[in-house]
């Protein structure tokens, strides 16, 4: 086990576990301790090393396959991945630090993923509608994992930006979706579990709709969808962050 894994993250109140444990292994990759081909340790050695959940593991994970930072497969676990080619744009959780921060840039959602579903229903080979179906099927699976549902949500709406055929709505959707996806970041039916449950059930059904339209190849369908879809989140995440009564952060 590499030396520089020998000390665990420090649990401070401002920032979540998941962002600790990602920015530290993104600082790690950054600072070329881990390498291009260099394996990451696996999901149980990195929850024993960094003293944290497998939930907080699986998002920070997530969140850096989404990047482009890493690879992963069954069987052969993580890897680092050469640097992507960069559009220069970041979003640190420094920028998402009111209300406010975060309900715009889920309008920037809103434009690039109802363009980028109208785009993958024109575009999708046999093998990306597989993907999304897969991914579809996986997130449906969740649904009884509550937990789990965040890392399945951002892999499907992830498939979708793929299936464009165009890198930069992957590269910007990687960017943005993974701080982004309200379970990941609020915890929002912490004492009801059968309503967390209903909860992503109804999420599951706009995503069914999005799903089937880009299926048939219907462009506008899909772009109507996706736009109902994420507009109906921006306002869940509002409704829940007003309730809440607090600035956004993960528990």
């Amino acid at each position: 086990m590499p030396p520089l894994f020998g000390r665990s993250i420090e649990h401070r109140q401002r920032d979540s576990l998941t962002t600790q444990v990602l920015r530290d292994l993104s600082a790690r990759i950054e600072k070329g301790e881990l390498k291009p081909g260099d394996r990451l340790p696996t999901e149980r050695e990195l929850m024993a090393l960094y003293g944290v959940s497998r939930t907080v593991v699986r998002e920070a994970v997530s969140s850096l396959r989404s990047s482009g930072r890493i690879a992963t497969q069954q069987g052969r676990g993580a890897w680092v991945l050469d640097p992507p080619s960069s559009l220069g744009f970041q979003l640190d959780d420094a920028d998402l630090s009111t209300v406010k921060d975060v309900l715009q840039v889920m309008e920037i959602r809103i434009a690039l993923e109802s363009e980028a579903a109208a785009l993958a229903a024109q575009r999708r080979t046999s093998e990306q509608l597989t993907a999304l179906r897969q991914a579809f099927d996986a997130l449906e699976a969740s649904l009884s994992r509550p937990d789990s549902s965040a890392e399945h949500d951002v892999r499907f709406h992830q498939e979708i930006a793929r299936a464009t055929g165009n890198h930069y709505f992957t590269e910007l959707y990687g960017r943005l979706a993974p701080r982004l996806v309200p379970r990941a970041r609020l915890d929002l039916f912490k004492n009801d579990p059968e309503g967390k449950v209903a909860y992503l059930q109804r999420i599951q059904q706009e995503h069914a709709q999005i799903q089937q339209a880009i299926a048939r190849g219907d462009a506008e369908a899909a772009r109507a969808a996706m736009r109902l879809h994420l507009t109906n989140s921006r306002e869940r995440l509002r409704a829940a962050l007003e309730r809440r009564g607090a600035e956004p952060a993960e528990s």
